[in-house]
């Protein structure tokens, strides 16, 4: 396995930004079109304000998101939602964006959700990995088994914590204790995972990723999985 060791947040959001564009090139040209997740969070910031210049027929391209909060209004400056549309959709207008709406009946949204990904193989996945390890918003444990496309979950502290230290919610009770997220099971079934994790304080998540034993404790672990095959 080869890592490419970015100096900067810049370095490493412009690498992961120019590879994913290139394999989503690739993908409209052997089919024609491309289907994509994107990830959220500030370790994203600097990954999708490169991708949105790339040269790519977005037109062609259908995308859906990792995450969001159960309860959250698009409107709150959290909303994943709101995320993605401000720093994706809007500049770069794609096919469609199958966004998850977290004001509904949970696991309405999951079937509903399950059922059109199904129908878009993903080419391409851009993920982070949280402090606690986490893969979207798979906690530890995660469950590394369920066959379904989308669950409900709750937020551990560790989580909570995080969206509270990166300046999305002013305090600790502010931030939902559920939301929903796509399955590990789900975010394995990409032809290809870019994987971009800035931030010092993310080190010994990434550390346990690579090293440590593969484990639902360490949910992010399970990717080595996928660079191996």
């Amino acid at each position: 396995m080869e890592i490419n060791i970015a100096v900067t947040r810049q370095e490493l959001g412009r690498s992961a930004a120019r590879q994913g564009a290139e394999l989503i090139r690739k993908a409209i040209q052997d089919k024609g079109s491309a289907n994509i997740i994107l990830a959220t969070g500030a370790s994203q910031f600097e990954m999708l304000q490169v991708l949105v210049k790339e040269d790519i027929n977005w037109s062609v391209v259908s995308a859906f998101h990792l995450d969001e909060y159960i309860g959250l209004p698009e409107t709150h400056p959290a909303s994943f939602r709101r995320y993605l549309k401000e720093r994706f959709a809007d500049p770069v207008n794609p096919g469609s964006f199958h966004y998850i709406n977290g004001e509904v009946t949970p696991y309405l949204e999951c079937l509903r959700l399950g059922n059109i990904i199904r129908q878009h193989p993903i080419d391409v996945a851009f993920v982070g990995i949280g402090e606690n390890g986490h893969l979207a918003f798979n906690d530890p444990p995660a469950d590394f088994e369920t066959g379904d496309a989308y669950i409900t979950v709750n937020l551990d502290e560790a989580c909570r914590r995080q969206q509270m230290g990166e300046g999305w919610f002013r305090t600790l009770e502010d931030v939902p204790k559920q939301a929903i997220s796509m399955t590990i099971k789900q975010i394995l079934k990409s032809k290809a995972i870019i994987c971009t994790v800035p931030d010092l304080r993310k080190a010994e998540a990434v550390r346990r990723t690579v090293e440590d034993p593969v484990s639902p404790w360490i949910p992010a672990s399970v990717l080595r999985g996928h660079w191996a095959a």
